[in-house]
């Protein structure tokens, strides 16, 4: 065996450039993801969001209340989405629709002009502890900057005119694990879903036993399924042992019921399982299954509201957000396990994950065939 060469090294240079070069999917993934990162990274992650929806409870509609609204909405972190009476105001938090209900009470005007010091109710939806904070602490100052030049001189005490009650709505004590773990149940249904799935076909073709499933006279809807079916059964085994880790290790509270949640997952392992056969339709090899799975699995980790605060992205990335699943996968479990949400509150985001699987089932059935032929 001679020394180096460097013409032999120069030809397997070339090669495997050559070989990048044909392998245009790995070729993507080179250049997408530090596109992606950085588009994510730079431009959609915000984890101190702002414009958050906020509904108004206006029994004492004074023009001091008018000017801490008007001064809500100056702040930029909260978005006035209108005024409701208390029980509209209940649903909205219940669906995830305002982040935030304001309450001004009876007397509320005359209270403060009297010097003596009003309740403001702020019930917040704290399923996501994150998404609050930095609005919260607008309001504990926002009173004295609103009424200072409007109550000169008034016997109030010098700090703040008003007290400002706080309620944490569905996580009181701010506990993290309460939004992370149901979380992780969308997280890693989607990791390993999609990827047990997406190398099924391509595991198939490169052992050359693809050939003898050509050869069967099943159909596309029937190989389809058939490999779907076992890996349903491994899902529902992952989310029984992560919520019983949440309940007993974590504490996380389940106020829902617990048959409804498992039929949010199943339709989740569905849409997931759906498009892990659909990748592993259109690779040609394992490699190549797992890199459109981790394609797909980055943006669904972080533009979800899993890691970050949802509505506080941009409105580009909460549209690309509301396309995938796990965005809603997510709302709908946390609704459950923190609200006690029922079946009629979870159409809206319930849809949405039947449109997606729906159509990469198509997409996927149509891939199929052409394999076929």
């Amino acid at each position: 065996m001679g020394g180096f060469s460097f013409s032999r090294w120069l030809g397997i240079l070339i090669k495997e450039f050559i070989q990048l070069r044909r392998d245009r999917l790995t070729f993507g993934m080179i250049v997408g993801i530090p596109i992606i990162q950085l588009l994510l990274f730079g431009f959609a992650i915000n984890s101190d969001p702002k414009h958050l929806p906020a509904a108004i409870v206006m029994a004492d509609p004074g023009p001091f209340a008018r000017a801490y609204v008007a001064a809500m909405k100056n702040s930029e972190y909260f978005k006035i989405v209108g005024s409701v009476d208390e029980r509209e105001a209940d649903r909205l938090l219940d669906r995830s629709e305002v982040q935030f209900v304001v309450t001004f009470p009876v007397g509320f005007h005359r209270d403060l002009v009297r010097g003596k010091k009003p309740t403001l109710l702020v019930e917040a939806d704290a399923s996501d502890p994150m998404a609050v904070g930095g609005a919260i602490s607008v309001l504990n100052h926002l009173g004295a900057e609103v009424f200072a030049a409007d109550l000169p001189g008034l016997q109030r005490p010098a700090a703040e005119p008003m007290e400002l009650r706080v309620h944490r709505r569905y996580n009181p004590e701010s506990i993290t694990a309460y939004n992370i773990v149901p979380g992780l149940l969308g997280v890693i249904l989607t990791m390993t879903m999609i990827l047990m799935t997406g190398l099924a076909m391509t595991r198939e073709r490169e052992r050359g036993t693809f050939e003898n499933l050509l050869a069967t006279p099943a159909t596309p809807v029937e190989v389809m399924t058939g490999k779907i079916v076992p890996y349903i059964l491994i899902g529902l085994i992952q989310v029984t042992l992560i919520l019983l880790a949440a309940r007993w290790v974590f504490g996380v509270p389940m106020l829902g019921n617990l048959f409804l949640l498992y039929g949010v997952v199943l339709l989740f392992i569905c849409a997931n399982l759906t498009l892990g056969i659909t990748f592993s339709s259109i690779a040609r090899n394992q490699l190549q299954a797992m890199q459109m799975t981790f394609f797909f699995f980055l943006p669904s980790m972080l533009l979800s509201g899993f890691m970050f605060p949802f509505r506080g992205m941009p409105d580009w990335a909460q549209f690309v957000g509301n396309v995938l699943p796990l965005t809603h996968f997510l709302i709908l479990v946390r609704g459950i396990l923190l609200k006690g949400n029922g079946l009629e509150l979870m159409w809206g985001h319930t849809w949405p994950i039947l449109l997606f699987m729906g159509t990469v089932l198509a997409l996927g059935l149509g891939t199929f065939r052409r394999t076929l032929d």
